[in-house]
């Protein structure tokens, strides 16, 4: 058992592995069948346009997410987390990797002024995105739920990622799938 499942356990916290990740305009190209000679043709506009979303996903195959236009700074990382502590009961051990936006100065306040209490913080070592299942997430959300979408703006977009996410959240097993991926036990 990984240290961080067998930490959650002793302490009666919610293990929640937490991941932040961009969906652009620009579809996810993967591998498609078509009638022989008729080559699938993409069609959508070239933009650096693009949603950011953050997530957390749990042992137990459940997902949580935030979705907004620009990019995620600490301020919305605390937004997800008052999230996380409204919708999972007691206290919560979050693992993420090490990210500016997750141990600025914002993010200590936060949890100096109450947060602590409820939130135990653990960071992934260095880089190694294999060890945080939540990758796994994104990969389903692109190549499995979103492949080969153009979309024709940000509404689109978000219309789309919203109705994946929902998806997803009837298919716990895949969400479980993501903690034996990286080598957890669920």
């Amino acid at each position: 058992m990984a240290r961080h499942q067998k930490k959650a356990e002793e302490e009666g916290r919610t293990l929640v592995f937490i991941d932040e990740s961009a969906f652009y305009l620009l579809p996810a190209v993967v591998r498609t069948y078509a009638p022989r000679g008729k080559t699938p043709v993409l069609r959508h506009k070239l933009t650096r346009e693009h949603l950011s979303a953050i997530s957390g996903i749990t042992p137990d195959g459940q997902l949580y997410m935030m979705v907004q236009d620009g990019s995620i700074c600490s301020l919305d990382v605390i937004v997800f987390l008052q999230h996380l502590m409204e919708e999972v009961e007691g206290k919560l051990l979050i693992v993420w990797d090490g990210g500016a936006i997750h141990h600025s100065d914002v993010i200590r306040d936060f949890l100096a002024n109450g947060a602590a209490h409820r939130l135990h913080l653990e960071r992934l070592p260095g880089y190694a995105p294999e060890l945080n299942p939540d990758e796994g997430i994104w990969s389903h959300l692109k190549y499995g739920e979103l492949p080969n979408l153009p979309c024709r703006d940000a509404l689109h977009l978000f219309s789309e990622l919203r109705m994946a996410a929902a998806r997803l959240r009837g298919k716990p097993h895949v969400i479980r799938g993501c903690f034996s991926q990286a080598g957890l036990e669920v």
